[in-house]
């Protein structure tokens, strides 16, 4: 069995669908993706149909980024929507088509609503953003947990729980590997890299955001 990490997509589905035949997922395989699956790419449609098919191949636990929380908040409460659309949220439901949240199958919403806070092994703890030293995972709040970038809160030593985090939401150009945290969001949408790693055998996949 192994555990595999994916860094933030952004609508990246090319880079997603080779990433995803790089890996080549087995059924006793854990995937964890570490959130921020829509927004600034041209094709947020397209990765949660791979993601929902993803499924169907291997033990899935996807993570909540801030940006699906951005879009289930502005589903529930309209005066949201201004806000998520300066975020990327335009891309994302021109991916769907031009009727916009009509467009957006109930399956679709199923499977941002089932997206989970952090998720837990036995050596690791995987989040969007960040955590406290000092606090159990239960006890972070959305804010630190989808939201708190590295660059303005690095944590200087290991979680409580003695696990070492991985976490996507603050780009960097490489992976970010401090021995007890590693950033695997290497900027996808942005010029760079999506990014898997195999937290047990230190294994890294890597593509660009044309499937190279």
């Amino acid at each position: 069995m192994r555990t595999i990490a994916i860094g933030d997509i952004h609508g990246c589905s090319i880079a997603l669908a080779s990433l995803v035949q790089l890996i080549d997922p087995r059924p006793d395989d854990v995937i964890v993706t570490l959130g921020d699956y829509i927004d600034r790419g041209i094709d947020s449609k397209g990765v949660i149909d791979l993601l929902i098919d993803l499924q169907n191949r291997c033990r899935l636990f996807p993570i909540l980024g801030n940006h699906e929380e951005m879009i289930l908040d502005a589903r529930r409460i309209r005066s949201k929507l201004i806000e998520w659309m300066e975020f990327g949220g335009i891309t994302t439901l021109d991916s769907y088509g031009d009727r916009g949240w009509e467009d957006v199958p109930e399956s679709h919403w199923k499977f941002l609503a089932s997206c989970r806070s952090f998720f837990e092994s036995d050596t690791h703890i995987f989040l969007h953003a960040n955590y406290k030293p000092d606090l159990p995972l239960k006890n972070l709040d959305a804010e630190t947990l989808r939201w708190l970038s590295l660059s303005d809160y690095l944590p200087d030593r290991i979680h409580c729980s003695g696990k070492v985090a991985v976490v996507g939401h603050t780009p960097h150009p490489d992976i970010l590997n401090l021995g007890y945290l590693v950033c695997i969001d290497t900027g996808c949408c942005d010029g760079g890299w999506l990014t898997a790693l195999d937290v047990g055998s230190g294994e890294v996949w890597q593509v660009d955001e044309k499937g190279f």
